[in-house]
């Protein structure tokens, strides 16, 4: 081994990759470990979690409840960016990558752990994300990476490393998908799902009702912002957590939310992941809609131009980085005044807007309407193209030999 250690802290979370790191670095390293798992809104029995790690042989096992600190600092951030990789996928992973990071390093400086470990595969987006952030933190924390050490090089190895060691774990050679679940989504990869061709099976998804099988009838929704946040959900103010989870009952009963793609990892491979995202793709639609009123159009395009860089600086795990610091700072400049009320239907997998409003509004009827106003001159149009237009009549002018 290239690093002595004598006490670590594992990010566990009771499936099959952490369960058997647990009793891998224990063996490996001889050291002491001390389990981290955080309730980001997973639907895993954290009790039990905390039990297995026990069990299996931690030294101690943290469990904490990080749902609100999830969406309020690190989720509602992003989607006042309206933060998305790639056109599709709205990071529901990779967002809460920074702060399990966050709590590991702050855990280790607690109990004197010389070393942080993670289960993230030397093929993934996550041992980046982890291990950048565990370095911004502590910049002299050791690191433990099994998956670039160990022999368990599948998913089969490790079932059967945890069989002969007597660790149960849900993941069965049947259904042998690599999920990750928060209060904003979950994602499942491997097995069939490796084959780009393959649909996925039904039988995958858990928080979205298969759309065919929706209500037949539309639900009429209306949020409240303030300074780009949602507040409230049909006039119940609600905490973040609450009211992401709200939405997710609501996009969720009408099946909103699937995805299905293959991604570019920042490792340089594509990968195939199919997502279920139901409360955030709601909510993305109605900071959007309201967005379109409040925002002037500069600023909005502005904004907009740096979208790709700052989804990709949360996708590949620099949450903690100074330029990332830099752009948040704007967006939160931006959301001050995207406040209001948007109203949204669902139905059999669409969310639509239906109306938006707010008194930060720069819509004005008055100069928009089709009918008479008193208010714009059409004939200040005919200034505005020609002078518009001046540099391509040159260009054309000139194209035509008649500089």
């Amino acid at each position: 081994m290239t690093q002595n250690v004598k006490k670590v802290v594992l990010a566990y979370s009771g499936g099959l990759d952490t369960s058997v790191i647990l009793k891998w670095l224990m063996e490996t390293y001889d050291c002491e470990v001390v389990t981290f798992s955080g309730d980001l809104g997973q639907v895993d029995d954290m009790a039990k979690v905390k039990a297995n790690a026990l069990k299996t042989g931690a030294v101690k096992a943290y469990v904490e409840d990080l749902k609100e600190e999830f969406v309020r600092d690190y989720v509602f951030p992003a989607f006042r960016a309206n933060a998305i990789y790639e056109g599709t996928y709205l990071l529901g992973t990779s967002i809460a990558r920074p702060l399990i990071a966050k709590r590991q390093v702050e855990i280790a400086a607690r109990e004197a752990a010389d070393a942080v470990s993670h289960g993230a595969t030397g093929k993934g987006n996550d041992q980046v994300r982890f291990e950048v952030s565990y370095l911004a933190l502590n910049p002299y924390i050791k690191i433990i990476a099994p998956w670039r050490e160990w022999d368990l090089n599948s998913r089969t190895a490790l079932m059967d490393f945890a069989r002969r060691h007597g660790i149960a774990v849900p993941t069965t050679h049947q259904k042998p998908y690599s999920t990750d679940g928060n209060l904003l989504h979950i994602s499942y990869e491997g097995g069939v799902l490796e084959d780009p061709w393959a649909a996925p099976p039904e039988d995958i998804f858990t928080l979205t009702t298969d759309p065919r099988e929706a209500p037949d009838t539309e639900e009429i929704i209306e949020m409240d912002f303030l300074r780009g946040d949602p507040v409230a959900v049909n006039g119940e103010a609600l905490s973040p957590a609450a009211l992401l989870q709200r939405l997710n009952a609501l996009g969720g009963r009408h099946g909103i939310g699937r995805l299905d793609i293959v991604e570019n990892r920042f490792v340089g491979m594509k990968s195939r992941g199919v997502y279920e995202t139901p409360g955030g793709t709601i909510l993305r639609m109605a900071h959007m809609g309201l967005e379109s009123i409040t925002l002037d159009r500069e600023v909005l395009h502005l904004r907009d131009s740096l979208l790709p860089q700052y989804s990709r600086l949360i996708y590949n795990g620099f949450w903690f980085a100074p330029e990332m610091r830099v752009l948040q700072g704007m967006v939160d400049q931006i959301q001050a005044g995207v406040q209001g009320t948007v109203r949204l239907g669902l139905y059999k997998g669409h969310c639509r807007i239906l109306g938006r409003k707010s008194d930060r509004s720069l819509y004005r009827e008055d100069f928009a309407t089709f009918e008479g106003d008193e208010v714009y001159s059409h004939r200040d149009a005919e200034g505005f193209i020609r002078l518009n237009a001046l540099r391509l009549r040159i260009q054309a002018m000139l194209g035509q030999g008649r500089g």
